[in-house]
């Protein structure tokens, strides 16, 4: 059922963005597991499916192709009941998402998270400035409705648990509301 028809959803959508390092994937799978909402985590989907237009080896990472990758997930989001993991999100379409979830992480935890991943030194230095900048906040904020976006902290375990409870209970409130 799409937003739109005048239909809600059954189950929400949910987005969980950031820059990498930040524990979007960590924080997506803890929470389909409490919620039994399904995680689909694009970076993964794009190599499986092949949703990309090759290698970029400046930033060490597949060049994604954003259209495949929005017709490959239609159908699914439209059913709802999704948690997306991205470390973008001004592509999606708006009514995909009925909650954007921003991770944020102090500088020195993500660096080393970053360092241990076995980042390069550019690579490292891009997303410690994303951060600094808040560009994904800044981006999910120009993208999605006002009152959708919520910025989490993400520096460790406590706080994925504790981000893990808010969100069960956003998702609580949100099946309960008409």
């Amino acid at each position: 059922m799409a937003q739109g028809d005048g239909d809600k959803r059954k189950k929400p959508n949910i987005l969980i963005t950031g820059t990498p390092g930040t524990g979007k994937t960590t924080t997506a799978s803890a929470l389909s597991e409490a919620t039994q909402l399904r995680h689909i985590n694009i970076g993964d989907l794009v190599k499986e499916k092949n949703l990309h237009d090759g290698w970029d080896d400046q930033f060490d990472c597949y060049i994604i192709n954003e259209d495949l990758v929005c017709d490959e997930l239609e159908d699914i989001m439209e059913e709802g009941g999704n948690i997306v993991d991205y470390h973008g999100c001004d592509f999606f379409p708006e009514r995909w998402f009925d909650r954007v979830v921003v991770l944020q992480t102090d500088n020195s935890a993500l660096y080393d998270r970053l360092s241990k991943r076995g980042y390069s030194e550019t690579k490292i230095s891009n997303n410690m400035e994303c951060e600094i900048f808040q560009v994904l906040l800044e981006e999910a904020n120009e993208s999605y409705p006002e009152g959708i976006v919520v910025a989490l902290r993400s520096d460790s375990i406590d706080d994925i648990t504790n981000n893990i409870a808010t969100l069960t209970h956003w998702l609580t409130t949100w099946q309960a509301a008409p």
